[in-house]
Formats: structure tokens, C-alpha cells, sequence
């Protein structure tokens, strides 16, 4: 109940800091678009891009009112996947997958068992959902995904200790990632979306690119499922030479636009830019070429004290995780010069708090907004992985 209120009173704060003119008509849409770039130089020394397009309404992303509430109101689906990801689970190779996540029953304590219970949950499913996604994916095996992020296939017997997920693995021949995505948002999206441009425009040419992925999942909540459709291109091997960071250069153009879906109103926050920075040593964000919106931190959390301005908040700008997220304000466009800084040098002269406190725990790898009220808190911070 207190993280509830806490939701609405940051939705009131940024509110109140809008200027009067537009105080009565900014909004929250169920539809959402996402940038988002993370420089890994801790671990895997990757970049990532990623255009995703999520929402919570049926109507702005098209799977069947039935099939969304039968797996809502079963209780057991923990999300639906459709990937061309490489190797989506151990032991799958050069093929796309869809993967019912159920959870884990506790009186389940063998493989058999396990198994049993999981692919009668998931065969409940995968008829429809392969009628609906124009797939034709088999039963391959059943995973599990254990409580310390190990996973095991399940080929052998044994008892199995701990709490988890288990994936129902289902496969098909692998496809690439501009016709599955130009045919999954066809089937997802509706035209008055795609024709929109804005970040579709963008992933859509991204998914060309030769490292290019798609995914899209169903992921249940309470009352609504988050529907999340994301293009992702992986730059291996290049984070340790980044100290110029440029955005756009890793989602291929020069310009980011708005989507035309959001004209009719003022809707600040259902369109960002985000930039995540992993490093072994602490650094910092220098020399922005853009504007730095000014902010304030309320409840823990930096918020732009005018939402109608454009510009970034970094949040924290210094250490060995930094995050910015870019807003667009009353603007529709950004360059990609606006978007650049520098890391490392001399820091800001419109310096954040030197202190800000974190969930190290927290590493941005995608962002889940669960209802649209949470584009706040999207905007706020990132989501666990």
C-alpha cells in the first residue's frame, strides 16, 4: 500500500511541476516507446541498443481478450515469449523458441513431476498462441531456471531443492529478425501505430542490421498483462572502447522522433531515451552536448522540476553504474548531437548531489512498466532483471 501511494504521489509531484498552461492536460497513455543503449564495460564488455514498444492495452498491442485473460487468470503463466534469441535456453541452438514460463510448484519435487505439471499447464496454451503469432513451434524440453540463476535441463531424474521457474520450451526453425519482426508487429500492431513512425520507424530499420533479435512477451499482472514487443542489436566487444557516448550512433540515425500517436495531447513521459553505464571503476558523465533539465530529488527519486523541458537527468551521474534517461518535454525530435556526453573528465558544472543512494542491486537489462501510471516510475529508475 505505502509503494502505491508512493506511485501517486510522484505522478502528483511531476504534476504540479508542469507549467500551468499544460498542468491540466498532461497524461499517461497505456502505450509506451523506449530507447535504450546499456555500455556493459563490468562483465560482458557489450553494448546493447534496443527500441521497445509496450503497452497494456489490447487494442495498441493485438493478442485476443480470451487468450489474454486465460492466461492472466491462471495464476500458474508467469510471462509468454516468442524470441529468435540465440540459444533462448541451454541446449537449443540456431532456432526461434517460445517459452511459457509457469511457476514453480513447491509439492513438485522431481523431475517427473515437474515436468508433468508444466507441460499440462503450457499445452493449455500453445495451440492458440501459435494460431495467434502465425508459428507453428513443437514441444522441445522442459527448463529450469533454479533459484541462483543456474539453469538444468531436465533430462535426467532427481530431486530438485528450491524455488524457481520452469520454462515449457517449444521451437521452430530460426527466422530472421526483419521479416519476423516486420510480420510480428504486423500481427501485434495496430496500423495507426506503425503508420505513426516514431521509435516503430527506427526498430523497424534496425532490425536489418546483421546482430539484430526480436522478442515479444506476455507477461501477466493482477488486472492487465504487459505486452512488450522489443528489437535489440548486440555490439559485441565494444563497451571498454566507449569514453564518447552517442546514443543514436548504436540505433543507426541521426534523428529520434515522437511517435504521431501522441500528438492529439502532452504526453511527457510515454517516450524515452535511456542510457545505462556498467563499470569496474567509477566514472562519470561530462560534457553534454544536450540540455541537462534541472530536477530535484524527491522521495528518493530525481525528477525534472519542469516536465515541459527537454533535456537529460542523470541519476547518479558518477560511480560504477550511471543511468540517464533523456526527455522530450513540449519538443517532438532530438538529434544525435544533442544526445552525446563524454565520460570521464571534468564533472558537470550543473553537478548533481554528490551522494545518491541506490540499489546496486538493480542492473537495467529491460524495462517492464506494469500499468500506465508506472511510466512515472519508468522514468523515475530502472526495473530488475
Amino acid at each position: 500500500m505505502q509503494k502505491l501511494i508512493f506511485l501517486f504521489f510522484l505522478v502528483a509531484m511531476i504534476g504540479i511541476s508542469v507549467n500551468y498552461s499544460y498542468s491540466q492536460e498532461m497524461s499517461l497513455a497505456t502505450f509506451q516507446e523506449t530507447a535504450q543503449v546499456i555500455i556493459d564495460k563490468s562483465i560482458s564488455q557489450n553494448t546493447t541498443a534496443s527500441i521497445t514498444l509496450q503497452s497494456t492495452s489490447i487494442q495498441e498491442i493485438k493478442i485476443p481478450a480470451e487468450l489474454e485473460q486465460r492466461i492472466r487468470e491462471n495464476g500458474n503463466i508467469s510471462a509468454v515469449t516468442l524470441t529468435n534469441q540465440n540459444q533462448c535456453v541451454l541446449g537449443v541452438n540456431n532456432e526461434s523458441c517460445i517459452l511459457i514460463n509457469v511457476k514453480r510448484n513447491p509439492d513438485d519435487k522431481n523431475f517427473l513431476q515437474i515436468q508433468n505439471r508444466t507441460i499440462q499447464i503450457a499445452g493449455e496454451f500453445i495451440d492458440e498462441i501459435n494460431e495467434v503469432l502465425d508459428t507453428n513451434a513443437k514441444l522441445h524440453s522442459i527448463f529450469i531456471h533454479s533459484s541462483d540463476e543456474a539453469s538444468t535441463a531436465m533430462e535426467t531424474s532427481g530431486v530438485i531443492s528450491g524455488r524457481g521457474t520452469i520454462s515449457a520450451v517449444y521451437t521452430m526453425p530460426m527466422e530472421d529478425t526483419d521479416s519476423m519482426y516486420e510480420k510480428i508487429s504486423a500481427i501485434l500492431i495496430p496500423k495507426i501505430i506503425r503508420e505513426s513512425g516514431g521509435f516503430y520507424d527506427v526498430a523497424r530499420n534496425l532490425s536489418n542490421h546483421e546482430n539484430a533479435k526480436t522478442t515479444f512477451s506476455i507477461i501477466p499482472t493482477e488486472n492487465k498483462s504487459l505486452l512488450q514487443l522489443r528489437l535489440s542489436v548486440n555490439y559485441p566487444q565494444t563497451a571498454s572502447e566507449i569514453n564518447e557516448v552517442s546514443p543514436l550512433e548504436f540505433l543507426k540515425t541521426d534523428e529520434l522522433k515522437r511517435s504521431d500517436y501522441f500528438s492529439s495531447g502532452f504526453y511527457p513521459l510515454n517516450s524515452i531515451i535511456q542510457i545505462v553505464v556498467l563499470d569496474t571503476e567509477s566514472t562519470k558523465v561530462s560534457d553534454v552536448k544536450g540540455n541537462i533539465t534541472p530536477s530535484q530529488i524527491i522521495g528518493g527519486e530525481r525528477i525534472p522540476t519542469n516536465i515541459t523541458e527537454q533535456g537529460w537527468v542523470f541519476d547518479p551521474q558518477e560511480g560504477q553504474r550511471i543511468q540517464g534517461k533523456y526527455i522530450f518535454g513540449k519538443d517532438t525530435t532530438v538529434s544525435k548531437q544533442e544526445l552525446e556526453f563524454s565520460l570521464g573528465g571534468e564533472q558537470l558544472q550543473s553537478k548533481q548531489p554528490e551522494k545518491i543512494e541506490f540499489d546496486e542491486s538493480i542492473i537495467v537489462v529491460i524495462i517492464i512498466t506494469v500499468v500506465a501510471i508506472a511510466a512515472a516510475i519508468f522514468y523515475l529508475k530502472g526495473y530488475r532483471k
